[in-house]
């Protein structure tokens, strides 16, 4: 045999092979699948200090969107910020997407301890009405937990409610950095963004398309 026909045999085995492992896998797939349950409105939870934990959400979001199933944003921390998903989906899909901005800045930049309590808690009943309507498929809760890092909302209270009175098929998404341990334990999916690099470190601030 000659070397071209020994690796053509060799490919052949290989090709095989990996036809077997693949095949093995889709079984052991489609039996855990098998056990699965149709669906359920999930507690979402999207922190760390990694960039990234809006984004996902808003990805969400748009998903949402893009199938017309009724959603909502509650934006609890970025109120003074001109943002790309702000503008889009109320200058587009206003019809799919209620979108509200109740937060007035960062803690720093607002100096006013009252005030930003008094307006978590409008943004927090805001939220409440809109995931008690069951229209809404999706209610994405932007940076609530700087909200509850700062105690300007009672964790108990919100995971109380998501327990609760969430209606069963509605997904809820909550998204900024140091959630707490609570609400990561009521939460159905739980992702931690991790900083490796970052360019603010280098100097270089936020920029339009990528922060906002």
């Amino acid at each position: 045999m000659s070397d071209e026909q020994s690796q053509e045999t060799e490919v052949v085995h290989d090709d095989a092979r990996h036809a077997m492992k693949m095949a093995k896998k889709k079984s052991a797939r489609d039996k855990i699948m098998a056990t699965k349950t149709d669906g359920k409105g999930l507690i979402i939870v999207n922190t760390g200090k990694g960039k990234g934990k809006s984004t996902a959400g808003f990805g969400m979001i748009f998903r949402h969107i893009a199938h017309g199933m009724p959603c909502a944003v509650v934006q609890f921390i970025k109120g003074a910020w001109e943002t790309g998903e702000r503008d889009l989906i109320e200058k587009h899909f206003s019809d799919v997407c209620q979108f509200y901005t109740l937060g007035e800045g960062f803690t720093w930049e607002t100096q006013d301890r009252a005030r930003d309590v008094t307006m978590a808690h409008k943004a927090w009943d805001k939220a409440k009405e809109l995931i008690l309507d069951e229209r809404n498929s999706m209610v994405l809760l932007d940076e609530i937990n700087i909200a509850l890092r700062y105690d300007y909302i009672d964790v108990t209270e919100v995971v109380r409610f998501l327990k609760e009175e969430k209606p069963y098929m509605t997904h809820v998404v909550l998204t900024g950095r140091n959630a707490k341990e609570e609400l990561i334990e009521v939460a159905d999916l739980v992702t931690e963004m991790e900083l490796i690099k970052h360019p603010f470190r280098s100097g270089i601030k936020g920029q339009k398309g990528v922060e906002f």
